[in-house]
């Protein structure tokens, strides 16, 4: 019976802690994606305005059909989890309401006998009545032992209580967090179907211009090719410069602690969105048709500035035609990458810190004036996917 009570109040308080922490994670997740959503609001008021659909439009929307499913999934799972301690939560009280009819029961029994004992034979009888002193004290101890013991059973009886209640407490607020979030759940629900419906909207007009589409393509493609071109040089140049003169130590220090810091480095602007991943994908309107990014492009609304995600040295600035100036940044055998730039805030050959300015990125406004930083990270001449680099929060 101890065995349990003790399994009871173990299980409880686990299911409280464990559970508890998982759902404060969630919670977490649900409130930045929450403020995403928010932050992506804001890009498409100007689309929302002037009804200009475009590719950036339907990739900023996309994200936020994205976001939208990622609240809705931390909302299930959250409902999930709480009903998975609900269900603990239930177990311990079964055991422990169990326990307490056991206990008090027997302590119930153990009063009326003592009762029914002292009436016949009282105590002080009882011990007088010893052949000699040390049977006496014997029995003077004894009767210490049933009253401590009967002490005991009574705060035993007591913290059960104290647990079965705080076990009911815990189960009305899980159950009425459960409908909280199933009514939030069904609003967020709501709310995906109308984006998806306008998404689905915009891709069906946009169809309807795919000879435009194809030429904006087709142009995006010889601006990457010129931007890769010139940067393939700037590689090699590098690299060829790495080959003479073996990197200082503290060159190799910068290269050893920016791959150490893989998938902790600081986003390249303060707040952002990311609209194309790195690879190749397929076109968001056109069929059979994919592209191939050999970095990532962050969008940004209001004013941006892009800023270096590690300390290094620059080592190229260039004006490349359709997509402004490009930044690059050596950190020891790695190499980031920035691109759409204007206002450049560094020059070739300085060392720059980490999250220390470098230029500010051009607001677009064939792309209602938001901000798209085409950002890569490269090792030698190898393009690395930048979104395992940075901070995923």
């Amino acid at each position: 019976m101890k065995i349990l009570i003790a399994l009871g109040i173990i299980m409880s308080a686990f299911a409280g802690v464990a559970e508890g922490q998982s759902k404060a994670e969630l919670e977490e997740q649900r409130k930045r994606a929450m403020d995403d959503i928010t932050y992506v609001d804001k890009m498409l008021k100007t689309t929302e305005k002037e009804k200009n659909e475009s590719v950036q439009a339907l990739r900023i929307i996309g994200n936020k059909v994205n976001l939208r499913e990622s609240v809705i999934r931390g909302m299930s799972e959250e409902i999930l989890l709480l009903n998975e301690r609900i269900s603990l939560n239930k177990l311990a009280l079964d055991m422990m309401e169990n326990d307490l009819k056991i206990l008090t029961d027997d302590y119930s029994k153990s009063i009326i006998n003592s009762y029914k004992s002292k009436k016949v034979n009282p105590d002080l009888v009882y011990i007088l009545s010893a052949r000699d002193f040390n049977q006496g004290y014997k029995r003077l101890k004894y009767l210490q032992q049933i009253t401590k013991f009967r002490r005991n059973e009574s705060e035993i009886i007591r913290e059960l209580k104290q647990q079965i209640e705080g076990t009911k407490e815990r189960l009305e607020s899980d159950l009425t967090r459960i409908s909280e979030l199933q009514q939030r759940e069904v609003q967020q629900k709501d709310l995906l179907k109308d984006e998806q419906a306008r998404k689905q909207s915009m891709v069906k007009s946009l169809g309807n211009k795919e000879k435009q589409l194809r030429k904006d393509l087709d142009e995006k493609k010889r601006i990457a090719k010129r931007i890769e071109d010139e940067i393939a040089k700037i590689i090699e140049e590098e690299r060829t410069k790495a080959l003479k003169s073996d990197m200082t130590p503290e060159q190799r220090l910068i290269g050893n602690n920016f791959q150490e810091n893989k998938g902790r480095l600081p986003w390249p602007v303060e707040r952002g969105i990311v609209t194309a991943h790195f690879g190749i994908h397929q076109h968001p309107v056109l069929k059979y048709v994919t592209e191939e990014n050999k970095g990532i492009e962050i969008t940004s609304n209001g004013k941006i500035t892009a800023r270096s995600v590690f300390k290094g040295e620059v080592s190229a600035i260039s004006a490349i035609s359709g997509a402004n100036m490009t930044v690059i940044i050596r950190h020891g055998t790695f190499l980031s990458v920035y691109s759409n730039l204007v206002n450049v805030k560094v020059k070739k050959g300085a060392t720059v810190e980490t999250k220390q300015e470098v230029g500010e990125v051009y607001a677009d406004p064939r792309a209602d004036n938001n901000c798209i930083l085409k950002f890569m990270i490269f090792e030698q001449k190898n393009a690395l996917d930048p979104e395992q680099w940075i901070s995923k929060n």
